[in-house]
């Protein structure tokens, strides 16, 4: 087997599985920690579908029989040397103190930032930031705090960085794109269709499309070129802020890290209008 990971294996198999396949596709990406130790028979008992599907599942997903997708799962868990927290300690502590409940999740949503798989996503996006001739960031309801965010801190270093607004401007933005721009989305559940319809009509045209997500088979990510996800595999019970601010914070310091001499420069032109337009009190 190649090193592509099995999450991305599936996302990009996704569209051609059967609607049993799916089920247990899902359940595999939400469940990977337990179905990497349950039989085909306790899985497919899981997902609602049969044995069969399951096995016919590993062999969709390019493997040679259920065993091998198994011992990869079991592989690549071991390799991201996932949080050593459980859930379980977490919710023993949030008992007694639940400051320091929220503040562990916390903890163990940062760790995943860091797995092999999205520290490569998160240099495809940098890469892709850079290059881009313009940058469409949107974000709606739950998800726009985060854009913005994103938005400022992007347009901090480079130029051609717009934002959608929450009140619906995204058709007149996207008409400016081009086969060389770049959109980024922040979709956290519960899901916004308008984030969906703009993110259908980036992917249809050709254009990058970016996701920020909290697991790689939203409705946004199933569809995106490039998926950064927080929370995959953690029971928060609500989306968290803190790291996706610090998911945002990875790509700029990338981008910093790989287009120094253009960031230097666009920065310089922002002291100086800054100065002019006495932006600031200090």
């Amino acid at each position: 087997m190649d090193s592509q990971s099995f999450k991305q294996r599936i996302k990009e198999k996704f569209p051609d599985l059967s609607t049993g396949q799916k089920k247990v596709a899902n359940y595999l990406i939400e469940h990977l920690n337990q179905a990497a130790f349950k039989t085909a028979f306790q899985i497919g008992r899981q997902a609602a579908v049969s044995e069969t599907t399951v096995i016919r599942l590993s062999y969709a997903l390019g493997f040679e029989s259920f065993s091998e997708m198994q011992a990869v799962i079991q592989e690549e868990l071991l390799r991201e040397n996932q949080a050593a927290i459980s859930e379980h300690t977490i919710m023993q502590i949030g008992s007694s103190d639940p400051f320091k409940r929220v503040i562990l999740n916390e903890i163990q949503i940062l760790k995943q930032l860091i797995n092999r798989r999205n520290v490569q996503e998160i240099w495809k996006a940098v890469d892709a930031l850079i290059k881009a001739d313009q940058v469409l960031i949107a974000g709606h309801m739950l998800s726009h705090a985060a854009a913005y965010w994103f938005s400022y801190m992007l347009g901090s270093i480079r130029d051609h960085v717009d934002l959608c607004s929450p009140t619906g401007d995204f058709i007149e933005k996207l008409s400016n794109l081009t086969k060389d721009s770049v959109a980024v989305v922040f979709s956290f559940s519960r899901y916004s269709t308008q984030t969906m319809k703009m993110a259908e009509y980036v992917s249809e045209n050709g254009i990058c499309l970016i996701t920020v997500t909290d697991r790689m088979l939203s409705p946004v990510g199933r569809i995106s070129d490039i998926v950064l996800t927080t929370e995959e595999n953690v029971q928060t019970g609500s989306n968290s802020i803190a790291s996706v601010i610090s998911l945002v914070d990875l790509i700029i310091e990338g981008i910093h890290e790989k287009d120094t001499e253009r960031i230097r420069a666009h920065q310089q032109k922002l002291e100086e209008m800054y100065s002019s337009f006495n932006v600031f009190s200090e």
